[in-house]
């Protein structure tokens, strides 16, 4: 159990409210929803130097910024006294009988995780009879870190409806141990952190799970120069990051000479590009993304595909200055700088070698909650 989690009073005071809540159904009480949301985010630089060992050993560095896509969750108390868990965007409806034991058969574990955990550690081990209801703006695998950012927006749903003291820091921790401790989910710490926080950020990570989020200060002129030269592309490919990341994780643990001296490079790349951000200089952020897109493929193989290289190489063709894929790798979404007068060139390119483009926009928001009344909707 986290010391941060130790310091807070179990069970919350709201549950006895929320048991109120529940019992007023079909009473003609008033009724609430929570409501949530936590932003997908596109890496820059430096992504896999926060996965371990290599964050706990060589201490990782990672640049990103959150985009106008989310992921949701609404919380309302059930109306059959059952637990149910909706994706909406994936067309799955479970209803399980209120017992924890229940909802070890899912097909949402992400769900079953984070209500498991949230209830046992700050609702007094009481199920509750609730509908967790979710959807996500990206389909799965799309390297926007979109699982990540749907276990925030369900933490932070349950803050909401707990009344929990958590900042953006324990959101995101929490975030953290639930996919990667209690789920045993392969991947890093950079997505938690920047769906909890949003906007743009420099990240450090250290050993003994220390992370440091740095808000860098962009004026306004150049993030406007940067969001108007950012081109977004869907391969078509919702890849599983899992085999990418247990090759690269592999690769730190045997110290592998080609894994080691690609993620060297990759925080030297995140450091170099913040510095370029902060004056403005797309070009040389063009530069570091071309240079870290060549030392990412030689972390792991599968990195890369021909489907992949292919949109790459319409992309350029078109204009574009450099690109590379979002996240892992494998597939997923492929980002690209371009030059401002040749984005909807580089747009149309990419749709017709078969992927799905589009111009993007920042978010300085991070995880999100409210209430709202029932019997307004």
């Amino acid at each position: 159990m986290s010391d941060f989690v130790k310091e807070i009073e179990k069970p919350s005071r709201f549950v006895h409210s929320l048991a109120r809540n529940v019992e007023t159904i079909g009473a003609g009480q008033p009724q609430y929803k929570i409501r949530s949301r936590a932003p997908l985010r596109l890496g820059l630089a430096g992504g896999g130097t926060d996965v371990s060992p290599y964050s706990e050993d060589y201490g990782g560095a990672v640049l990103n910024l959150t985009i106008d896509r989310h992921a949701y969750t609404f919380i309302q108390p059930s109306d059959d006294w059952k637990i149910r868990f909706v994706a909406s965007d994936l067309n799955i409806n479970e209803a399980f009988p209120l017992d924890m034991e229940a909802i070890q058969d899912t097909r949402l574990p992400l769900h079953a995780a984070v209500y498991r955990r949230m209830v046992s550690e700050f609702g007094g081990g009481r199920p509750l009879a609730i509908t967790v209801r979710t959807s996500v703006d990206a389909p799965a695998g799309s390297g926007l870190g979109s699982s990540s950012a749907l276990v925030v927006a369900l933490v932070e749903a349950f803050r909401a409806l707990l009344e929990l003291p958590l900042g953006p820091y324990e959101v995101a921790h929490l975030a953290f141990e639930i996919e990667r401790i209690d789920l045993k989910l392969a991947g890093g710490k950079q997505d938690q952190y920047a769906a909890s926080f949003g906007g743009i950020n420099y990240l450090e990570f250290m050993a003994g799970d220390r992370v440091i989020v740095n808000p860098l200060r962009i004026s306004r002129s150049v993030q406007n120069e940067l969001e108007t030269s950012l081109v977004t592309c869907f391969s078509g490919i919702s890849r599983s990051s899992e085999n990418i990341i247990d090759q690269q994780r592999q690769g730190m643990t045997e110290k592998k000479t080609s894994t080691l001296e690609g993620l060297h490079q990759l925080k030297s790349d995140a450091i170099e590009m913040k510095q370029a951000l902060l004056r403005g200089n797309i070009m040389k952020m063009a530069e570091i993304l071309e240079r870290s897109w060549l030392a990412k493929k030689e972390t792991a193989s599968g990195v890369t595909t021909p489907e992949i290289e292919r949109m790459m190489m319409a992309a350029l063709d078109a204009g574009a200055l450099a690109g590379k894929v979002s996240g892992a790798g494998g597939g997923g979404f492929i980002m690209f700088l371009v030059p401002p007068e040749k984005r909807v060139s580089v747009i149309r390119a990419l749709n017709e070698s078969g992927g799905h483009a589009e111009d993007l926009h920042l978010t300085t928001s991070g995880a999100e909650s409210w209430i709202c009344p029932m019997q307004n909707l």
